[in-house]
């Protein structure tokens, strides 16, 4: 049953393009490819997108480590994971270069390839569409590996549109570890929840107008107390205001640590900045 579950057949491919995968912008897009239909060669992920507002379908730890760079940048509109490529013309590629496409040995049938990343950006006035393939520095000496980025390389420069490889050196880790402590709090359960995390922002500024270099954990223990709330809850009201720009850290290459990090080290804002990271993904 597993071995059926990861072949792919004509028909298979067919239902796909029926169902409109690959097709669709920001929520009602569909991944040609989800974490159930290939067998993951690490962890796989699910987080619900900040701009998209539906579960992405992330196949790896550094396929979230570039998503969570498409999530922080102001530049991004709309993020398009596992996008399928036209099969007519990666198979003429590979036939003009003399690569071999990827197909099913079982069913001897040519593979749909896909793009990791196809992402919707503002440059400037202009919004333009840029694809990003992500593979860990070590594959990319596999002579196989490099010929299927060929064919993808090629295929987007037909295109017009600006493919790049992203490996693991060019992605910060202490960025993925700051991202990864905000990013699922971006969505509060509530309008109580949504309220109070307000309140908390309100209670933040105006304490720095007095008090810059009071730590925030201790911030957050007085608004607990002074709401009757359980133990953690401004902290988890912090993590929203920072995955929602609320409050903006001077520097995303430091842990976001409450005990370790003042006032003074924070923007404290309505909404809404010119966020870091932003020339990273362009």
């Amino acid at each position: 049953m597993s071995r059926n579950k990861y072949t792919w057949t004509e028909e298979k491919i067919a239902k796909r393009y029926a169902e409109g995968r690959g097709s669709g912008d920001l929520n009602n897009y569909l991944p040609w490819l989800t974490i159930q239909d290939v067998p993951s060669e690490g962890r796989s992920h699910r987080p619900k997108g900040w701009k998209t507002n539906r579960k992405h379908e992330l196949l790896s730890d550094l396929e979230l480590s570039f998503f969570y760079y498409l999530e922080w940048s102001n530049k991004v509109i709309d993020i398009k994971e596992q996008y399928p490529l036209d099969r007519d013309d990666t198979i003429a590629i590979a036939s003009e270069k003399n690569i071999p496409h990827p197909f099913e040995n079982s069913t001897q049938t040519p593979i749909v390839m896909t793009t990791d990343f196809l992402v919707t950006t503002r440059i400037g006035k202009d919004i333009i569409h840029i694809a990003r393939s992500i593979k860990p520095s070590e594959k990319q000496e596999d002579p196989k590996v490099l010929g299927r980025l060929e064919i993808e390389r090629q295929f987007w420069q037909d295109k017009g549109v600006e493919w790049i490889v992203v490996d693991e050196k060019v992605m910060s880790k202490q960025f993925f570890k700051n991202m990864k402590y905000i990013h699922e709090y971006y969505y509060l359960t509530n309008s109580v929840e949504e309220e109070m995390a307000t309140h908390f922002l309100g209670f933040l500024a105006s304490i720095a107008m007095k008090k810059p270099e009071k730590k925030l954990i201790d911030c957050c223990n007085e608004f607990d107390t002074l709401y009757n709330l359980d133990n953690g809850s401004a902290i988890y009201y912090c993590r929203h205001l920072y995955a929602r720009q609320y409050l903006v850290t001077n520097d995303m290459e430091k842990a976001i640590q409450p005990h370790k990090i003042s006032l003074a080290d924070l923007d404290i804002r309505n909404g809404g900045f010119e966020r870091n990271y932003g020339d990273f993904i362009s």
